[in-house]
């Protein structure tokens, strides 16, 4: 009884002693990520306002690329035609990456279109 009565104690004041080191392990991963979840949902209130200037540089950002990559192709096409040494196949690949970044630029401006234009058909 008295040697129970001791393991008893030790395991008040030292809990993790019992458990196995993968447990262990496991709780501070669950820590952790309890931790991380807090933070980012305190940082996600604090820049709730920001969400709309966010999603207009996403906009911004998008339409400045597809400028670069059109330019970029552009340049890489006359390159080939003047016979500066720009292989053709970068010429492709550039002028390929232009089109998929233009109908990218164009499906998100549809998309935002539609939402807009099924705003508007809602009846208050």
């Amino acid at each position: 009884m008295n040697s129970a009565m001791q393991v008893a104690t030790q395991a008040a004041q030292q809990p993790d002693s019992f458990l196995p080191a993968s447990m262990l392990e496991q709780a501070d991963q669950i820590k952790q990520a309890i931790s991380a979840n807090d933070s980012l949902q305190t940082s996600q209130s604090t820049t709730s306002g920001e969400a709309g200037t966010s999603f207009a540089n996403m906009l911004k950002s998008l339409a400045q690329d597809v400028s670069v990559k059109s330019a970029q192709a552009g340049e890489a096409v006359q390159g080939v035609l003047a016979g500066e040494g720009v292989p053709l196949h970068q010429a492709v690949i550039a002028a390929e990456e232009a089109s998929v970044s233009f109908q990218l630029m164009v499906e998100v401006r549809n998309k935002l279109l539609e939402s807009y234009q099924e705003l508007m058909r809602m009846q208050v």
